[in-house]
């Protein structure tokens, strides 16, 4: 009987190590697709909603989420196991983010405000009072502006630290940077953000 419930307790401690990421990732590396298919559905949401928030174009986000995990697909065998795996993809889309946005450069105001919900989470208001509607939403569509007119090194580190709310740790993994480096980078990021969301609100004339 003490066997049977070791045995039992064995399998399930190994299922478990072999839903970790790490277990996913190194049977993915053996040609288990399916193990890749977990990452896939594991973190596909979270890869969007990085990507949606840097370049504001459902279209763009899922084909970024789509090419950023056939590349982790493909460079598995240079994924060092002591980052996390979610690191790691953030940093591939972090680069593909950066590719698209700056080829949107050159896009209209007009499309960049249609695309500019990716700040959605920035809502919030008195559904009671107009008059603060009409504030807040004018504050909501300079910030939208705002994050638009930022160089896109600058709002990629407003994304990491301020929507999704990554450690400094994590963040300078992403970027390649010491910790201290990001740290820097989203203090540049903040001031710049304060600097552009000024004239839209009509300040410092």
């Amino acid at each position: 009987m003490l066997s049977r419930s070791y045995a039992i307790e064995s399998h399930r401690v190994i299922s478990m190590e072999l839903d970790t990421d790490a277990g996913l990732v190194r049977r993915a590396r053996e040609g288990d697709y399916g193990a890749f298919e977990q990452l896939f559905e594991r973190y596909r949401t979270m890869a969007y909603r990085f990507a949606y928030q840097m370049v504001g174009r459902r279209d763009d986000a899922e084909d970024i989420v789509q090419e950023a995990f056939v590349r982790a697909y493909q460079n598995l065998h240079r994924y060092r196991d002591e980052a996390k795996f979610t690191t790691w993809l953030l940093r591939i889309v972090t680069n593909l983010c950066t590719d698209e946005a700056r080829k949107n450069q050159r896009r209209t105001v007009l499309e960049q405000q249609e695309a500019a919900g990716a700040l959605d989470w920035m809502t919030v208001g008195d559904t009671e009072d107009p008059v603060n509607n009409l504030e807040e939403d004018r504050r909501k569509l300079a910030l939208r502006k705002a994050m638009n007119a930022l160089p896109v090194h600058h709002r990629t580190m407003i994304v990491l630290r301020d929507i999704e709310e990554k450690e400094y740790p994590e963040i300078a993994k992403i970027v390649g940077c010491t910790v201290g480096g990001a740290k820097l980078r989203v203090l540049r990021a903040r001031r710049a953000l304060r600097d552009r969301i000024a004239p839209f609100l009509g300040e410092g004339k």
